[in-house]
C-alpha cells in the first residue's frame, strides 16, 4: 500500500524552504539533461539517475556542516551537486573531460571532490561503508567533532561490508550517520526477494544502534530526521542509522529494460514526487508563487545549459597523461 502524498506544514523560513526546492530542481533538471545527452552518446558508460529521490540528498545534506565527510554510491550526482561540487565539474566528468571533478577518469559513478569533503561516488555496492567507518575512526582519534555521512541503497544491506562497518562503528562508537536510501529495488530485485529481514531499522537494532525511518519523498521529513540523527552523532553518542523510504522514477540505469516492476506502481509513486508535493505545500502557505517557481526552474535550466557548454568546451586529457597517477608494482620513480 503506497502512502498518500506528503503534506502538512513546512516549519522553515521562506528563504530556506525555497533553497531546498531550488536544489531539488537543480538535481532534476541536470539529470534530465544527462539522460538526453546519454541518448546522444555524449555521455557514455554507466549512468544511474536519481530522479524521484531528490528529497533524500537535499534534506540530509542541508543538515550537515562543511567539515563533515560525505561518502556516496554510484547514484551520487545529486549528493555531489548539493554538497557544493560545481555543476560544470560534474558535467565535464560525465563527458569524460579533463575539467571534470575527477579529471574525466571516473565518470558518472566516481565523482570526487576533496575540497568539499565529498569522497565518492563508489561503483561497488556497499563499497563506501568501510570507507565511512575509516573516516570516522580518523576523526575520533584526532578528537574532531565531525560527522561522516554515508549514503547507500537497501541492496547494500545484504553485503558483508555493511555488517562489518556497522559492527565496528557500534563497537568503537564512531561518529557515522548511516543513511540508507531505500528505493525498494536493488537493481531489479525487490527488497522482499533479496533480504530475509525487510525491517531495515531492525538490522541496525541488532548492533545496538539507534535508528529512525523517514519519508524519503518528503524533504521536510528527511531534513528534520537528519538533524536529530546528526545531533546524536556529533554529541559523541555513537553512530546512527537513518532509513529514507524513497523511490526512483527511472530505471536502475540507462541499460535497464525495467521489466521487474509494474508501470502502475511507478505512476502511483510519482503522485508522491518530492518536487510537486513540496512546491504545492509552499504555495498553500504563501511561501511560493507560481511565478517564483518558474523563475527558480528557469535558473536551474540556465545552470544546466552553462554546464553542458562548459563540458563541451573542456579538452580531453592528453595521451601523454594517461599513465599519470597509475601505480605499477615494482616501478621506481
Amino acid at each position: 500500500m503506497i502512502a498518500p502524498p506528503p503534506s502538512g506544514p513546512v516549519p522553515w523560513e521562506q528563504d530556506f524552504a525555497r533553497q531546498l526546492l531550488f536544489d531539488m530542481l537543480r538535481i532534476r533538471r541536470m539529470e534530465e539533461k544527462c539522460a538526453e545527452l546519454y541518448g546522444e552518446q555524449k555521455i557514455r558508460g554507466f549512468l544511474h539517475l536519481y530522479i524521484g529521490e531528490e528529497a533524500c540528498a537535499v534534506g540530509a545534506l542541508h543538515a550537515l556542516e562543511p567539515d563533515d565527510n560525505i561518502v556516496a554510491t554510484y547514484r551520487e550526482h545529486g549528493h555531489a551537486l548539493v554538497r557544493g561540487v560545481s555543476m560544470n565539474a560534474i558535467m565535464a566528468e560525465m563527458f569524460g573531460k579533463r575539467d571534470g571533478c575527477s579529471r574525466g577518469r571516473g565518470g558518472s559513478m566516481h565523482l570526487f571532490d576533496a575540497a568539499t569533503r565529498f569522497y565518492g561516488g563508489n561503483a561497488i555496492v556497499g563499497g563506501g561503508l568501510p570507507l565511512a567507518a575509516g573516516f570516522a575512526l580518523a576523526d575520533k582519534l584526532q578528537n574532531m567533532q565531525h560527522v561522516t555521512a554515508c549514503f547507500f541503497g537497501e541492496g547494500a544491506m545484504a553485503e558483508g561490508a555493511f555488517h562489518e562497518a556497522m559492527n565496528l562503528a557500534a563497537l568503537w562508537q564512531l561518529p557515522v550517520l548511516f543513511c540508507c536510501e531505500n528505493n525498494l529495488y536493488a537493481m531489479g530485485t525487490a527488497l522482499a526477494r533479496s533480504e530475509a529481514q525487510t525491517d531495515l531499522c531492525a538490522k541496525a537494532a541488532a548492533y545496538g544502534m539507534p535508528s529512525m525511518a523517514a519519508d524519503g519523498m518528503d524533504v521536510v521529513a528527511v531534513h528534520e530526521a537528519t538533524k536529530l540523527a546528526v545531533r546524536h552523532v556529533r554529541d559523541g553518542l555513537g553512530p546512527f542509522f537513518l532509513e529514507c523510504r524513497t523511490y526512483r522514477f527511472r530505471a536502475h540505469s540507462m541499460f535497464d529494460p525495467e521489466l521487474y516492476r509494474d508501470k502502475t506502481e511507478v505512476e502511483q509513486w510519482k503522485q508522491r514526487g518530492p518536487l510537486h508535493t513540496f512546491s504545492a505545500r509552499l504555495k498553500a502557505e504563501g511561501k511560493l508563487t507560481e511565478e517564483t517557481f518558474l523563475a527558480l526552474d528557469a535558473k536551474a535550466n540556465t545552470e544546466v545549459q552553462a554546464a553542458v557548454a562548459f563540458a563541451e568546451a573542456s579538452p580531453w586529457e592528453p595521451i601523454e597523461d594517461l599513465l599519470k597517477d597509475v601505480h605499477t608494482p615494482g616501478a621506481t620513480s
